[in-house]
């Protein structure tokens, strides 16, 4: 199993969501109705959540957390796929609150973020980094990367496995050796580029950040106008973002990162990792808005999708037409290796994934590595587990679990006379 180390500075997010339908008469400010609130990790902790949710191995995340009460909120709600190993801060947890109306941000109140030594490092720093096939470094300029002792050891790990650095105004420069740097435009030029960056400025800040830097690689990350990356002395290339219904756009550059270090962790190349990044963003970006409490269903399907079909096509259909959003879990190569026996998966779990996220019906993918779903089922938590016909009158095992917040499993019907063992036996023949 691939470990992943995600280093750097955690928030907390709080998204209060509601409904706006008239304006106070203080002042001509929205009135929001809260319906339901959320609080996750934002910052590095977002960054190693989106990674321990891609399924593809082990996650750890190295974060300096303060001794408050926000920090203990920070600690509770980080994902049970994430390992956390706490470096010492004497800061202030910080905290962004947004405040969403209609799924729309109409303010946010931010508190704590208060400087502060960090460290001393524990011991278990050095010895999870020395593990890594990969690490992020998700910079929000709290003080994690500009400690000595941390710049240290991943000055030494960028000499023999692939750092991406996603850096800050705020924060110290990425370390020598990082295989990928990943500024936005307003970080890599100091001006919003707007929807139609100029390419040319642009590729010539990226290979004058490459050299400022002794990077290997820089992407600067151009919003709806994806990517563009530095090839070796004097090259670029453009990396195209998919068209999509842009939502809300925060994370996007976690998601980005966190599937670029998934990327150079698997042996991908540079430009490879870039454009399986800028796949991710897009399609963290163009998911909707979480839903409010009790005002949409969240519906979740899985199997292995190694050779996809009309029978797949009308399974996920139906799903998507029982709620608001359709999830699909995918078993990972090794999940499929051990389920369907050699010479299986027929297909990478890259290229699954990417088949599955162009179906209009499918709204988001998850891979899992374990034989069932369980696991990312309890992150998930969907009302409905949707399964193919030929699974009626079958005990599923999932059930159990829906059943742990009030969800089920159903079944709908499936065309007869699909499979993937036949269309790969027919191949064969």
């Amino acid at each position: 199993m691939r470990t992943l180390v995600v280093v750097g500075d955690t928030l907390l997010d709080v998204d209060t969501d509601g409904r706006a339908e008239k304006l106070s008469p203080d002042g001509p400010v929205p009135v929001v109705r809260a319906a339901a609130e959320r609080t996750r990790a934002g910052g590095a902790g977002l960054v190693a959540a989106l990674a321990a949710a891609d399924g593809a191995g082990r996650v750890v995340l190295v974060t300096p957390l303060a001794e408050d009460a926000d920090g203990a909120t920070l600690r509770s709600v980080l994902p049970a796929g994430v390992e956390l190993v706490a470096v010492p801060w004497a800061g202030s947890t910080a905290v962004k609150h947004r405040i969403r109306a209609g799924g729309q941000t109409v303010a946010r109140v931010d508190r704590g973020g208060d400087p502060g030594p960090v460290g001393p490092l524990p011991d278990a720093v050095a010895t999870v980094l020395a593990g890594a096939d990969a690490v992020v470094v998700a910079d929000y300029g709290l003080g994690a990367t500009a400690d000595p002792e941390l710049r240290g050891l991943l000055t030494a790990l960028a000499r023999r496995r692939p750092v991406v650095w996603d850096p800050h105004p705020r924060g110290a420069p990425p370390v020598p050796g990082c295989r990928l740097v990943t500024p936005n435009a307003v970080e890599a030029t100091g001006a919003d580029p707007g929807p139609r960056p100029d390419v040319g400025a642009v590729a010539d800040r990226a290979l004058a950040l490459r050299a400022q830097w002794a990077a290997g690689t820089v992407a600067v990350t151009l919003g709806a106008a994806g990517a563009l990356a530095t090839v070796g002395e004097d090259g670029v290339l453009a990396v195209p973002a998919p068209t999509v219904d842009v939502g809300d756009t925060c994370g996007a550059g976690d998601a980005f990162a966190a599937a670029a270090g998934w990327a150079l962790a698997g042996g991908a190349l540079p430009p490879e990792a870039v454009a399986a990044a800028v796949r991710a963003a897009s399609a963290h970006v163009a998911a909707p808005a979480p839903t409010p409490t009790g005002a949409g269903v969240l519906v979740a399907t899985g199997g292995c999708f190694d050779l996809l079909h009309a029978g797949h096509v009308a399974t996920l259909e139906a799903a998507r037409a029982l709620g608001d959003r359709l999830v699909v879990c995918v078993n990972s190569d090794a999940s499929v290796a051990r389920l369907k026996g050699p010479g299986r998966p027929l297909q990478p779990q890259a290229d699954r994934v990417r088949i599955l996220r162009a179906l209009a019906c499918v709204d988001d993918v998850v891979v899992f590595d374990e034989d069932t779903p369980e696991q990312v089922l309890r992150g998930l938590r969907p009302q409905l587990w949707v399964k193919g016909g030929d699974y009626s009158g079958v005990a599923v095992p999932e059930a159990a679990v829906l059943a742990g917040w009030g969800g089920r499993v159903v079944t709908v019907p499936f065309l007869a006379g699909r499979s993937t063992t036949a269309l790969a036996e027919l191949a064969r023949a």
